[in-house]
């Protein structure tokens, strides 16, 4: 398995350069470490940000999960939505609303064909609301389907 949390720095993040604003870096409330979020007034309303993670090394024909924490806080916040590189332009995954301020775990199945995924993308859409943010923390790739809850 590749830990692929923002603490650890082993993993080959990459903000998008055509999009319209950057993820940054935020303090988690234990103080161990930090999480990447967009606050929820930055940009305007569908406004999109992007953080790519390169992958390499993906072995072709096989299956990995991609298991991570992610936290939509506010009212009208947004939408936080994950892509393939080469499953474009519709998202694995999307959520547009949290029930609670909890954070809540995401999992992605990547197939590997003939055509290898080289990069997951996570892409934050900028709501209505004014107040809370979209967070991504504890990024994992694991070999194999991904473990029933």
């Amino acid at each position: 398995s590749v830990d692929c949390s923002f603490s650890q720095g082993v993993c080959d993040w990459k903000q998008d350069a055509d999009d319209d604003f950057d993820w940054n870096p935020a303090d988690r409330d234990r103080g161990d470490g930090y999480y990447m979020a967009v606050p929820a007034f930055v940009g305007h309303k569908k406004d999109m940000g992007r953080l790519n993670l390169l992958l390499t090394n993906l072995k072709p024909k096989s299956s990995y999960c991609l298991i991570f924490s992610y936290r939509l806080a506010g009212e009208r916040v947004g939408k936080l939505r994950v892509f393939l590189a080469n499953k474009k332009p519709a998202p694995v995954w999307e959520e547009n609303k949290g029930k609670d301020e909890k954070w809540r775990t995401g999992k992605v199945e990547i197939f590997q064909g003939a055509e290898t995924t080289n990069s997951v993308t996570f892409e934050s859409e900028r709501g209505k609301g004014k107040t809370g943010e979209i967070g991504v923390d504890n990024v994992i790739l694991i070999s194999g389907l991904c473990p029933e809850d």
